[in-house]
């Protein structure tokens, strides 16, 4: 499989589930197990682009796959846009949930229109925070879904302005 970008090739017990394969095996601790069950969402990755939960998957069903964890998604040093809104939105506080929300998240921008408040708490729905209220995530959200169709926009804007015209 590859793991954020690295090629990883291990063998591993049967039952053997992917949110331990991933903190044990390869010491990305980022991917929370909160309650083993599919419930909380903390340990929500990206494989092959949609979010899924970790503590659900057997890693030999991750064969062949690619997967992203919450380390792939910036450094200390240069967050990524989702994890500065995140940041300048108060949208964690302990930071148990985080790295399944900013997967859930970044699935959800990918896919989703996210137009209303209520679009963003439904695509999060599957994911429990015990501490923000969901008030600064859902903010977070916004603000990415503002500058993600702003540059849709920008796109489509080019696009149409490449086209010569003449008088």
């Amino acid at each position: 499989m590859l793991v954020n970008g690295k090629v990883e090739e291990h063998e591993v017990e049967p039952r053997m589930l992917l949110s331990d394969f991933l903190r044990q095996r390869l010491g990305l601790t980022g991917t929370h197990v909160g309650c083993e069950h599919g419930v909380c969402g903390a340990c929500t990755v990206m494989v092959d682009g949609d979010s899924v939960r970790s503590c659900l998957m057997l890693a030999v069903r991750a064969n062949g796959t690619e997967i992203r964890t919450v380390e792939s998604m910036g450094s200390i040093d240069a967050l990524s846009p989702l994890q500065e809104a995140f940041r300048e939105h108060h949208g964690l506080q302990c930071g148990f949930c985080t790295p399944g929300m900013l997967a859930t998240c970044a699935d959800a921008l990918q896919k989703c229109a996210l137009d209303t408040e209520q679009e963003i708490r439904d695509a999060l729905s599957g994911n429990l925070c015990r501490c923000t209220g969901y008030q600064g995530i859902v903010e977070a959200v916004k603000v990415c879904v503002t500058a993600r169709n702003a540059l849709r926009t920008a796109a489509a804007d080019g696009a149409l302005g490449t086209e010569e015209t003449t008088p």
